[in-house]
């Protein structure tokens, strides 16, 4: 077990751990740590607990100290320097006239490097940009390209639930998203309605896609007869979450009414997905699931012959075959390429 303190950057929802070298420090506190860049300030989100080595990343970097006011004003300071910084960042993307779009600018603690971050739709060579914004601002610069998942991460905004972006407040990585799960939940396919900020697919897709697939999974297939106390009707609407189905009976004058049962009200063949009703399997796909090898057919022994019998065989077969060379007329081997005519006229010269 090792003592460990939970550290939040800026703009990242990543949580860092890092050794409090005995210093009393409680979550909400603001503290100076040891990093890759060099010193950086973070907001303590976890006080000093003991935490097993196997969760932890070694080597530790250390806290150095808990930030005094004159650090909160230095990060005051770089603050605004960033600002002033953003708008020169666009000023010289405009005169090299480059296809970058600037997202952020951030400043090292102690100021001695500045990061720009920007997106662009493939690479851009800005080294001469890299030259022009060290002799301007006499530090080292970094310029790094990110996607439009991390722009918005970085920026933030609003979801259309209304609620802060999840990547800006929980989020610390992007998990892949695709189309299926979307016509999993039955969500409309509209881009517009499907698609967060970013102009991606949205996250929050994947949240709930585990239980959807195991609801469905109990659900009657669409389109499917089912069996209810009002008599025999079609599935037309599933509602997995709630675990009820739409069902179209038809009544006896030969209009049709419209009910929801929910999955205890129902009977119906429950299907594997393959189309295949639920527990008839294949003798080959039981086998495999017992660990056992699908028996190959025998092939018939033939019949064990002399040593002799088999000697005198083969010596018949070769004189056979070589009877049957013999027989055959013997061809010149080489072939006339001329063409047909001077052929025929040197075969028969009385034909001139």
């Amino acid at each position: 077990m090792k003592t460990v303190v939970g550290v939040k950057f800026k703009k990242t929802s990543k949580t860092y751990y890092f050794d409090p070298q005995g210093l009393e420090l409680k979550e909400g506190d603001g503290a100076i740590v040891e990093t890759a860049r060099g010193l950086e300030y973070g907001d303590i989100v976890m006080a000093p607990t003991e935490m097993e080595e196997d969760r932890i990343i070694a080597p530790l970097k250390n806290v150095v100290r808990k930030a005094t006011p004159q650090d909160y004003k230095r990060m005051e300071q770089n603050e605004q320097q960033e600002a002033q910084a953003f708008t020169v960042f666009e000023e010289k993307i405009a005169q090299h006239n480059l296809e970058m779009k600037p997202v952020e600018v951030e400043y090292a603690f102690d100021g001695s490097k500045i990061t720009f971050f920007f997106t662009a739709d493939g690479r851009v060579d800005f080294r001469d940009l890299v030259k022009d914004l060290a002799h301007h601002f006499r530090a080292r610069i970094e310029l790094r390209q990110i996607g439009v998942r991390d722009e918005a991460k970085m920026l933030g905004g609003l979801g259309k639930c209304g609620c802060p972006i999840c990547c800006q407040r929980f989020l610390t990585e992007f998990s892949p998203v695709s189309i299926k799960m979307a016509k999993e939940q039955n969500i409309s396919l509209n881009p517009t309605k499907i698609s967060g900020l970013c102009g991606r697919l949205m996250c929050c897709l994947g949240y709930e896609q585990k239980h959807y697939e195991e609801m469905n999974r109990k659900m009657p297939k669409m389109g499917s007869e089912v069996t209810t106390a009002d008599g025999k009707g079609k599935v037309v609407e599933n509602q997995p979450l709630c675990g009820k189905s739409k069902i179209r009976l038809e009544k006896p004058d030969g209009s049709f009414e419209f009910r929801t049962y929910s999955l205890e009200e129902m009977t119906f063949e429950k299907t594997q997905r393959g189309g295949k009703p639920k527990g008839e399997k294949c003798e080959k796909a039981e086998k495999a699931e017992k660990g056992e090898k699908a028996e190959k057919p025998e092939r018939a022994e033939k019949p064990d012959k002399p040593e002799k019998a088999e000697k005198q065989e083969r010596s018949e077969r070769s004189e056979k075959g070589e009877r049957r060379r013999s027989d055959r007329p013997q061809h010149d081997r080489r072939r006339d390429r001329r063409p047909n005519k001077e052929r025929d006229g040197a075969k028969n010269p009385q034909d001139k």
